[in-house]
């Protein structure tokens, strides 16, 4: 069969969903989505959705009958369903086997800690006097992260301890032991930052520029590229993403999200097996964005280049207000002619949900910065 006739499944709709499938049509690709929602963004521009939750199995043997090769936009999937359908034969990257492994955050980093690549301090607990025991002086220390080992994304899962009076409040706040926990000791560090890295069926490797992350909420608020660090940190974490897609055997695109500690170590927070937020940069800062790429990847095509063209900033459009979603801003915002505004097409807005984003090129960092600040005050997305 050649290539470009492969039929692709995607599982999940949302808006990382679509922008792969925007760059699949752009070679002819026919795509399947499933998600369980009739109105996803991706719904508008697939060939066919199939309309099933993530939890059940059905819907999954349906997909992977109509498609030649698998592939998810988020991990919060159900990998026992995606395992049997491997196991039949059927294609799905990337493989079940590092799913299952980051899908939860303790086995993800239980692997990274074993492959030697550096990662903060963390244990399991399953009571307040476990935590309280990794919070004495000596063990981790305050303040530590707690988190519940699956299912967080964009803080949800998380919760900061300052100190031990905030113990009890952060244990009854994820679930008082009702779900599987973990801490993390807290890293000190300068700047959080990510790398897109792409793996290919043979294992032709590309990564692309670092981005210099900062959040609102725990909720990802702007990249900044390239990233505003050392060269030796450059050297650390190019290092450490290459290594990180060879220790999960990754195909496609992924992102790992690191600590630049002051001391200078760099360490991995997270890492998400699908292009991922912070990597949106590469649509207008790139010859072949993150999407492209993964497509290329999981269907066997060489990469493109992932050399930055130009300073690019992303600025998420997180929901403002409750209600029927409106951009705002649009109009005042292309009197900049590099800028691009990017609307996920979700009907309804919520407050801090991801409803869209934008990007300002430049020439230099400094100058994306400056016009990116001032569109964030005019560009946003409202419910009415």
């Amino acid at each position: 069969m050649s290539i470009l006739k492969k039929k692709i499944g995607v599982i999940g709709g949302g808006q990382l969903g679509k922008m792969m499938i925007l760059e699949a049509k752009r070679l002819g690709f026919y795509v399947v989505i499933l998600d369980p929602a009739a109105d996803c963004p991706a719904s508008s521009i697939s060939d066919e959705q199939i309309v099933a939750g993530f939890d059940t199995e059905e819907g999954y043997a349906e997909l992977a009958k109509k498609v030649d090769v698998i592939t998810y936009e988020f991990e919060h999937i159900n990998a026992k369903a995606l395992e049997n359908l491997e196991k039949q034969g059927h294609v799905i990257y990337p493989s079940v086997a590092s799913l299952k492994t980051i899908q939860n955050k303790y086995l993800q980093k239980l692997k990274l800690q074993g492959e030697g690549v550096l990662v903060p301090l963390f244990a399991k607990v399953a009571t307040v006097d476990d935590i309280r025991e990794h919070g004495k002086e000596g063990n981790f220390g305050y303040p530590m992260m707690l988190k519940t080992t699956t299912g967080g994304y964009d803080g949800k899962g998380n919760a900061l301890i300052r100190n031990e009076s905030e113990v009890e409040t952060a244990f009854a706040t994820l679930g008082s032991g009702k779900k599987e926990l973990m801490v993390e000791a807290f890293v000190d560090f300068d700047m959080e930052i990510s790398v897109t890295a792409c793996r290919g069926i043979d294992g032709e490797r590309v990564i692309y520029p670092i981005a210099e992350n900062m959040h609102r909420n725990s909720i990802l608020d702007v990249s900044i590229v390239p990233a505003r660090v050392s060269e030796a940190t450059i050297e650390k974490a190019t290092q450490i993403a290459g290594r990180v897609m060879e220790v999960f055997a990754g195909v496609g695109t992924f992102c790992v999200e690191m600590f630049v500690a002051k001391n200078g170590d760099v360490y991995v927070n997270e890492v998400a097996p699908r292009p991922h937020n912070s990597g949106h940069y590469t649509i207008e800062g790139c010859f072949a964005n993150q999407f492209e790429n993964h497509i290329r990847g999981i269907v066997g095509l060489p990469f493109g280049s992932t050399d930055l063209i130009s300073p690019t900033v992303m600025v998420n459009l997180l929901g403002e207000s409750d209600g029927e979603a409106r951009l705002l801003g649009v109009e005042e915002a292309y009197l900049d002619p590099k800028v691009q505004v990017h609307f996920y097409g979700k009907p309804e807005s919520k407050e801090f949900r991801k409803m869209g984003h934008f990007t300002v090129v430049d020439s230099t960092v400094e100058g994306a910065i400056d016009r990116a600040l001032k569109l964030k005050e005019i560009v946003k997305v409202v419910g009415e």
